[in-house]
């Protein structure tokens, strides 16, 4: 994707906003599949769950309001766990240990939560956005950042300055603020 706006849930509410259904499934389909699969569920049932809370979100994002007030991650885990007492209700495909088991599988307290759902958002997003840089920029970010290792050995390394290095963490980074934007709220 060449332009990045403000925020991905602003994007998901307008029709035919392909790219950003797009952006949106490779961010989240894994990290509902890890909740599912967390909660006991196999993998086909697990990969099902997704698909439900995926045509459900589809069918309520036009009417969705972001409210910095609220938390999205909240309301994406409810409609979750919500799909998953439905498959759970299905005598054919019952899973052991009831609500109990998604409760403590999704959430066990909410700074589990909170720190599960923003490393694998911000993981996942740097997994997408990686395509969307020269490699060099990414190197140089990726070392000095991740790694954590001195911007001047990383850009003697690649053959850069280390101002360039503080370049490409810089636009690395700040991409990365504003495809999450809203969505950390």
């Amino acid at each position: 994707m060449s332009q990045t706006p403000v925020s991905l849930l602003e994007r998901l509410r307008q029709p035919g906003a392909r790219e950003a259904w797009e952006r949106f499934v490779e961010l989240y389909s894994p990290l509902i599949y890890a909740w599912s699969r967390r909660a006991g569920m196999q993998d086909q049932d697990a990969a099902d769950l997704v698909q439900d809370v995926l045509v459900t979100l589809v069918q309520a994002m036009p009417t969705f309001v972001y409210d910095r007030h609220k938390s999205f991650r909240g309301w994406l885990r409810t409609i979750t766990m919500n799909k998953w007492r439905d498959f759970c209700k299905k005598p054919e495909r019952a899973v052991a240990g009831g609500d109990a088991v998604l409760a403590q599988a999704v959430a066990p307290d909410e700074a589990f939560w909170e720190a599960d759902y923003r490393q694998h958002l911000a993981n996942r997003a740097l997994q997408v956005m990686r395509a969307d840089f020269q490699p060099a920029t990414w190197k140089a970010f990726w070392e000095q950042v991740i790694v954590g290792r001195p911007a001047a050995d990383v850009g003697a390394e690649l053959g850069l300055s280390q101002g360039a290095v503080y370049a490409a963490r810089f636009r690395v980074l700040d991409r990365l603020r504003r495809e999450l934007a809203g969505m950390l709220d």
